[in-house]
């Protein structure tokens, strides 16, 4: 039994609540046990400068996280960002990307601030999922109004932690099983079962092919359970 009860291949309970803000074209609030992330897209008429005329567009991830989403105050990053904060940008930036089609896009960036709120584990898997329905959120929008076509939706994203505790194959870490863990993967897939990335680490001792085709098959049982939730406030 894991520490909050859950069974080894046993999701945190999940909510993604859309519309949490008035402003943003698309919005989301992920509640993924007790990590809370608020994704909001931005849509913007024009590309970064290295893409003009390339009748492509962007799509892009701000990552922070807010001085009280942990146990104790993380200072704000006003003098330039961590490392782990550009690392985990450019893997919500990236997978975001999987999961559309940039030509039908034409000449436009979407921007998605993902902001943990609160941070229990899997801050970045729970961005990717979140921001994923804060991005077709926004598309939809344009979709019904004409503006952009309906090629531009790629098979969905949806990422997932998975890893090695005390040698249990667990799903969905949280944070004490994350900081104990020989293990760590964050996984990243689509709804054709394809993968988008893998991060993978060994904290302890080296793992074999087995134990990492047991983690890979978890992360595909729980983000295949994501698929469906982002599915249903989708209603896809």
């Amino acid at each position: 039994m894991r520490l909050d009860g859950r069974a080894n291949d046993e999701l945190r309970p999940v909510t993604i609540t859309t519309d949490y803000l008035d402003h943003a074209e698309g919005s989301t609030l992920i509640e993924m046990g007790k990590t809370r992330v608020l994704c909001a897209a931005s849509v913007e008429e024009n590309v970064p400068r290295w893409l003009r005329g390339h009748a492509q567009g962007w799509i892009t991830a701000e990552y922070a996280l807010l001085p009280r989403a942990t146990h104790t105050r993380t200072p704000r990053e006003t003098r330039g960002l961590r490392g782990r904060t550009q690392e985990i940008r450019r893997m919500i930036g990236r997978s975001l990307r999987a999961g559309f089609d940039l030509r039908y896009l034409e000449e436009r960036t979407i921007t998605v601030d993902c902001d943990v709120i609160q941070a229990d584990g899997g801050t970045r898997t729970a961005a990717v999922t979140g921001a994923y329905v804060a991005v077709a959120m926004a598309l939809d929008r344009l979709i019904r109004t004409g503006v952009v076509k309906r090629q531009v939706l790629l098979p969905a994203v949806a990422a997932v932690s998975v890893g090695i505790v005390q040698d249990d194959v667990l799903l969905d870490l949280c944070y004490e099983e994350d900081s104990q863990a020989q293990v760590d993967f964050n996984v990243v897939m689509n709804s054709k079962a394809h993968y988008v990335e893998i991060q993978g680490t060994a904290e302890g001792s080296p793992f074999d092919r087995k134990r990492m085709d047991l983690l890979l098959d978890l992360a595909h049982t729980g983000i295949d359970q994501l698929l469906k939730a982002q599915r249903e406030v989708l209603k896809r």
